[in-house]
């Protein structure tokens, strides 16, 4: 199998080697297993010098003595990313660049640094509309093929966003690193208590890929499969409105999530891809110590 996508977010990540975007970039990807990176292993009798929120309460109840968890550290993670799909994946960002392909390019970006991090990556879109699940594993020949499965499926089908959020939280036991890769119509369905459940076992990041806005010379319609008046994409009022209605509904959305400790950043162009997956890195770093 050639390595096609993988060759061209290498070629991406190395752009900007000069600033050592690249460096920072993988720095970055590491930090954010800072204190959460350690698996129960067994209980032990309470020391002066232990954190008191290691202290197992129940078994020390049981057993008349102070108990602690003692963790060992995970030597891989699992990076699993949910990617939405659907007709409106074939539309174009606000920088008139394809959805479908920026969010391949995100994923592939974040899954190349997991895999030479030795972590284990998987995946989950719809296909024919059914939950497809690709399991974990940590070769870049697997990184391949679960971008070019979701290649051939992103316009196509369209399950829930929010289910499948809800298929990996009853489905998939494992601690988890998760990519919510979405826009603001998938953004809007994510149910709060879906979050909460997640958040139990793994951390939530979130990533919305701006959409276009309708003003301009010529702008399609994907859902209509048509193409807009040409009235409504010239009046300016109108475009500001609609900047407007936007920008207010991801800042509420931006809340909501924040309140719960997810971190959430939006993007529009491959070019966006290295920046931004620093700062949404950084940000579930400062969650994570909040």
């Amino acid at each position: 199998m050639k390595l096609n996508y993988i060759n061209k977010i290498k070629a991406n990540i190395s752009i900007d080697s000069q600033k050592k975007s690249s460096n920072i970039l993988d720095g970055t990807y590491k930090s954010i297993y800072r204190g959460k990176s350690m698996n129960f292993e067994n209980l032990r009798a309470y020391v002066l010098t232990d954190d008191v929120k290691d202290i197992d309460w129940k078994s020390s109840t049981r057993t008349g003595t102070l108990l602690v968890k003692q963790f060992v550290a995970e030597k891989k993670h699992n990076i699993m990313f949910i990617m939405d799909t659907g007709v409106k994946m074939s539309a174009d960002t606000d920088f008139h660049e394809s959805k479908k392909n920026l969010a391949l390019f995100l994923a592939g970006t974040i899954g190349y640094l997991a895999v030479k991090n030795n972590d284990y990556v998987g995946m989950l879109f719809s296909k024919n509309n059914k939950i497809d699940f690709k399991p974990f594993k940590y070769n870049m020949y697997n990184l391949e093929e679960y971008l070019c499965e979701y290649e051939r499926c992103a316009t196509n089908d369209d399950v829930d966003i929010n289910d499948l959020l809800e298929f990996t939280y009853k489905n998939i036991h494992k601690r988890m690193i998760i990519f919510v890769i979405t826009d603001i119509n998938g953004i809007q369905k994510i149910k709060t208590n879906t979050l909460k459940k997640l958040e139990q076992n793994s951390d939530v990041l979130v990533v919305n890929i701006n959409d276009n806005y309708m003003f301009g010379d010529s702008i399609y319609d994907v859902l209509k499969e048509e193409y807009l008046p040409e009235f409504l994409l010239k009046d300016a009022d109108l475009n500001i409105i609609e900047q407007n209605i936007k920008k207010s509904v991801l800042d509420k959305n931006i809340k909501r999530f924040k309140k719960n400790n997810i971190p959430i950043i939006s993007i529009s162009s491959i070019k966006q891809i290295n920046y931004k997956i620093i700062e949404l890195l950084k940000e579930q770093s400062y969650a994570s110590r909040n």
